[in-house]
């Protein structure tokens, strides 16, 4: 049973980690893609808005299809148009062709974003499904420890259009293993359920669920103060700080384990503490970090050091945060997974591209603007788990399914 539980979570971890494999990976390389294609800063930035973008707008189909015809086949679908995809990107002329194939690898690799999450409440709720969250996380969460360090070996060897050729092969490595080595867990008689109608008519029920939207905002404003991160970070550390490509990756790798290391003690946490009290901690502790670091970069301390050391505490925090707010929040809606977890995501990467837009008009190279997004979504977080979570909510929030 432990083997099948960890053989589950390495397989979903894999999946879920190609498209977040295709941003880590190519981040060292932006500034020589902005070079090599004669694009500006901006341009290039919106070659991972788009991808974003359309990985965010294709959860709302992608979603309802699992419910419908089972949890495999759409993975199969989003796989092989993630390798195609990728292809064109690896061989495009221009920045517009850039751009638009990123927009298809968005749409493939919305498939292993989506889905797993549904996978996992399919199987378990509870802690056993913060367990399997978090070895989940651990496996995704090793993309942005490894990719960018790889990123930075295959430019430095093949250019930046050699990042897309390996995750091409990647696609094609999640393919397989999902063919052979993933069961599916949607089963034929809970599908007959499920139809395009009822999913729209659920998206509804959903939305007007105020715990349900408030703990995707939770996690939303969480997971976009990471995405300020990446789309201005390696401008910041390269440009203003004068790193290399390779000691840019590994100090955003050091981010990424702080992640890693907290989401593997949610098991535990959660069990003792329950879900609610777990994730109000860590926003407080989100919150006063990145809080803490704003007002230390408004008063000039521009250092290193100390960016460094209240990023890597604010995403350690930020490691119980977002795992637990999707468990909790997927907890009553089982029957209807598939498009709760389809809506969790949208709400999440559309609220994520919002604030990168916002963000990227103050965006000039420098760490204050860079900080200041991050800080202000923290806060952001801290609000919405007082309303949402206050110190006298259950840990299981008294809420109806939505769907018997």
């Amino acid at each position: 049973m432990k083997t099948h539980f960890v053989r589950t979570a390495l397989i979903l971890g894999l999946v879920s980690a190609i498209g977040p494999f295709a941003i880590d990976m190519y981040l060292p390389a932006l500034p020589s893609i902005g070079k090599s294609l004669g694009a500006n800063l901006h341009a290039v930035q919106m070659s991972l808005m788009a991808f974003i973008i359309a990985m965010s707008v294709s959860q709302l189909f992608y979603g309802p299809l699992s419910d419908i015809i089972g949890r495999k086949k759409p993975i199969y679908f989003g796989m092989i148009l993630f390798g195609i995809a990728s292809v064109g990107c690896a061989l495009a002329p221009n920045i517009e062709i850039l751009i638009a194939f990123r927009a298809l690898e968005g749409i493939g690799a919305c498939a292993g974003m989506v889905i797993p999450r549904a996978i996992v409440r399919d199987l378990h709720t509870g802690s056993e499904a913060v367990r399997l969250m978090s070895l989940l996380m651990l496996v995704f969460s090793v993309s942005p420890i490894l990719a960018p360090v790889s990123g930075s070996l295959v430019v430095a060897l093949t250019g930046w259009r050699g990042v897309f050729w390996v995750v091409a092969v990647a696609a094609a490595l999640g393919l397989l293993l999902t063919a052979t080595q993933l069961e599916e867990t949607r089963l034929a008689a809970d599908r007959t359920k499920s139809s395009w109608s009822s999913a729209f008519a659920d998206y509804g029920r959903l939305l007007a669920d105020r715990s349900f939207v408030g703990l995707c905002l939770i996690g939303a404003f969480g997971i976009s103060s990471f995405f300020i991160y990446l789309v201005n970070s390696s401008f910041v550390l390269i440009n203003h700080y004068g790193l290399t490509p390779t000691v840019y990756s590994l100090f955003f790798a050091c981010n990424a384990a702080a992640f890693i290391g907290a989401a593997q003690f949610n098991g535990r946490l959660t069990s003792r503490f329950g879900l609610s009290t777990v994730i109000r901690v860590a926003v407080h502790g989100f919150a006063a970090a990145m809080l803490i670091l704003f007002a230390a970069m408004l008063l000039g301390f521009d250092r290193l050091p100390v960016m460094a050391c209240l990023l890597f505490v604010g995403y350690a925090f930020l490691g119980l945060i977002v795992p637990n707010a999707t468990v909790l929040s997927l907890e009553h809606h089982g029957a209807i997974a598939g498009t709760a977890s389809a809506l969790i995501g949208t709400l999440q990467m559309s609220v994520a591209t919002a604030v990168m837009a916002v963000a990227g008009v103050f965006a000039n190279g420098k760490p204050l603007p860079m900080i200041a997004g991050i800080a202000a979504c923290a806060r952001t977080a801290f609000v919405l788990v007082k309303v949402v979570l206050p110190p006298q909510s259950a840990d299981h929030l008294a809420r109806k399914p939505t769907r018997a």
